[in-house]
């Protein structure tokens, strides 16, 4: 079970001067090429005692300040984000042989920007946003249907549904992202952009070993 990479290699020459602008490039060429929900991404964080966890996640949303997420506020990975706010994401674009992973802190979107997506959300998802107590132990699936079999009742198709109070987005601000291109002989290219105010534009990129 090897994969030997043949693909086409990243230098630094190739780089943008920023890595939002660089993830945006390889972003939308993992889209081009058929990746199955490139926006798919592994959110790892660590509680206060420095255990970890990691789920995936759907990224909605990235720009200058950072990569965007919505998961309800009391979920596992919120709690832990709540002791701890720093996390990890990894892009897994394998078809590609490619990953991009990211580090940095964490911070609570506006309520504002949380209920402009929320409005976005189809139907059934805004009201699986309320009916579910996320990572909370439940007796049974028929609970959850339950659950949102009352709330298809309060809140037919076509009615509004407000937004959730315990759930909302999280911003992952950067402080490196890393580049990640398989090369033949497992001599990847790993190419690293760190923040730093002194360097031009704020970031510096160094080259890792494979």
């Amino acid at each position: 079970m090897r994969k030997h990479y043949t693909h086409e290699g990243l230098v630094e020459e190739q780089l943008a001067a920023e890595p939002i602008a660089q993830f945006t490039r390889w972003f939308h060429e993992a889209d081009d090429a058929g990746v199955v929900e490139p926006n798919a991404m592994v959110l790892s964080t660590a509680d206060a005692e420095g255990r970890p966890s990691s789920r995936t996640v759907l990224l909605k949303g990235f720009d200058s300040r950072g990569f965007v997420f919505f998961t309800n506020y009391g979920s596992r990975k919120g709690a832990e984000l709540a002791e701890n706010p720093y996390a990890g994401l990894l892009f897994p674009w394998i078809a590609l042989a490619r990953q991009v992973i990211v580090q940095g802190r964490v911070e609570k979107v506006g309520r504002d920007e949380t209920a402009a997506y929320f409005r976005t959300r189809p139907h059934g998802s805004q009201l699986g946003a309320w009916a579910s107590e996320q990572s909370s132990p439940v007796d049974g699936r028929e609970v959850l249907e339950q659950r949102y079999a009352e709330l298809e009742r309060r809140y037919p198709e076509g009615e509004g549904v407000p937004v959730p109070p315990f759930w909302g987005g999280y911003r992952v601000v950067p402080e490196s992202v890393e580049f990640w291109q398989g090369r033949e002989n497992r001599l990847h290219d790993r190419l690293r952009y760190l923040a730093d105010p002194s360097a031009p534009g704020g970031w510096r990129v160094e080259r890792l070993c494979p």
